[in-house]
């Protein structure tokens, strides 16, 4: 399966992760996707009074860098380790 199909997948996959599932690790999943389907980080940082849109900001920065097929290869790792039921 070529790695695109695969992204598509698993970016439906996530939609259906557990309630449980920790915020920090939905940020690493919205960085990862973010840079994977748009690239580098191309806004400025939200303000103080957007918690939540600064978080997700800070989440994409951080993996600002990667490439797009070592984003989605990331995203499909995350994904999966969150459906086992592991946070790594």
């Amino acid at each position: 399966m070529a790695l695109q199909e695969e992204f598509k997948e698993f970016s439906e996959k996530a939609k259906s992760l557990p309630p449980t599932t920790m915020d920090a690790d939905k940020l690493v999943l919205y960085g990862l996707y973010k840079q994977a389907t748009v690239g580098t980080v191309d806004t400025n940082r939200p303000g103080i009074f957007s918690p939540k849109e600064r978080a997700k900001w800070d989440a994409w920065k951080a993996v600002e860098g990667k490439t797009k097929e070592e984003a989605m290869s990331d995203y499909i790792v995350k994904v999966k380790q969150l459906q086992e039921g592991t946070s790594a």
